[in-house]
């Protein structure tokens, strides 16, 4: 069986690269677009980064390895990640996933920077060896009912994946509920590995509710969205920032306009923010387009490059986790970012988009 698909990410020409990255996220699967976005992202700055140079004149190379979105599989591919001497793991994705490889990155000590999930757990307690980019699911979550709230939708349902990135998003979603003084008209579960929406729309017709949570990642949130839309209710279609890639809107087709998708970083659109402009200036030079998962993915490049300029000629695991939990209000363009030895929070931003007709997520 095929377990693993290697793509060699970041380096220009025949250069043998002298810091290698490891990443484990699922190329293939429910969240391949995300995915596929993200990664071109990072892609963007290590690529502009080896240009110039490298880092003290030593090459980025970003060893990916897909993981199918099976955590099984993120912990055989992170062993092996491990054994081939990376000085980091970067950008994985899924909560069950990064928290599969959690006792990995104490044995190894080695550090994972920029997990793109929001989970609580990787920041209450603090985890020496996470370093977190991305704001808070819960924080999305709280920030999405409130504005709910405020333009009067009050009846609100919730379908939520069962798994922990589910349970995670849900406590801020409730707690924003109760903030609001609201009750969900409806609240539901599915299955992560196999979904089935055709139980639950039913109830979710009967509550008729205004807007409708969609809490999970990928495919299953789109065949939701679809189902409820089949189902035949018109309610307001709502999701957190994991789903927030052009793939995601490509797959939904014509019911995609009108959803309101969470962000953690400023619109993709946002020239005025220098992060944004200096992402949208190198994308031009590679004719890709930018978009919130992409944009995602070169912040977290961003927070790799500079801990790494500060751990020095030939970083190791340990110089590189030293050298992250020294930034105190790291301009990464527009948005500051601090670690210290006692928080690896990141950014704290969170705002929401809405899909427009054209396709783009519009704020």
């Amino acid at each position: 069986m095929l377990l693993t698909i290697l793509f060699l990410i970041g380096v220009a020409g025949p250069v043998t690269a002298q810091i290698r990255i490891g990443q484990t996220a699922g190329f293939t699967g429910a969240v391949a677009s995300t995915v596929k976005e993200a990664t071109d992202g990072a892609k963007l700055y290590f690529d502009a980064v080896n240009a110039r140079g490298g880092i003290h004149g030593q090459k980025l190379e970003l060893i990916s390895l897909d993981d199918q979105f099976d955590p099984k599989l993120t912990v055989e591919n992170a062993k092996k990640l491990i054994g081939q001497g990376v000085v980091a793991l970067f950008l994985n994705r899924g909560t069950p996933h990064t928290q599969a490889i959690m006792p990995l990155l104490a044995e190894a000590r080695i550090p994972l920077v920029a997990p793109s999930t929001g989970a609580m757990v990787l920041h209450e307690p603090l985890n020496p060896w996470i370093f977190n980019v991305r704001a808070t699911y819960q924080r999305e979550a709280e920030r999405t009912i409130a504005h709910l709230s405020l333009v009067s939708v009050q009846r609100i349902a919730v379908v939520q994946v069962d798994d922990t990135f589910g349970a995670d998003a849900a406590v801020g979603i409730l707690k924003g509920l109760r903030n609001a003084k609201l009750e969900p008209v409806a609240y539901e579960k599915y299955d992560r590995t196999k979904p089935d929406f055709g139980p639950i729309m039913p109830k979710l017709v009967k509550a008729d509710p205004q807007a409708v949570i969609f809490i999970g990642s990928g495919t299953a949130v789109i065949d939701g969205m679809k189902a409820l839309r089949a189902a035949g209710s018109s309610a307001q279609m709502v999701t957190l920032s994991n789903n927030a890639s052009a793939g995601f809107v490509k797959s939904l087709g014509d019911i995609a306009h009108g959803t309101v998708v969470s962000q953690v970083l400023p619109s993709e659109r946002s020239i005025g923010t220098p992060i944004v402009k200096e992402a949208t200036e190198l994308a031009k030079t590679k004719r890709v387009e930018l978009t919130p998962a992409s944009l995602e993915g070169f912040a977290a490049a961003k927070v790799l490059v500079e801990g790494l300029r500060r751990a020095g000629r030939d970083p190791t695991r340990a110089s590189l986790k030293a050298a992250l939990e020294t930034f105190n209000h790291f301009n990464l363009g527009g948005l500051e970012l601090s670690y210290s030895p006692t928080s690896h929070t990141g950014l704290d931003y969170a705002d929401l988009s809405i899909i427009g007709a054209d396709g783009k997520f519009r704020r």
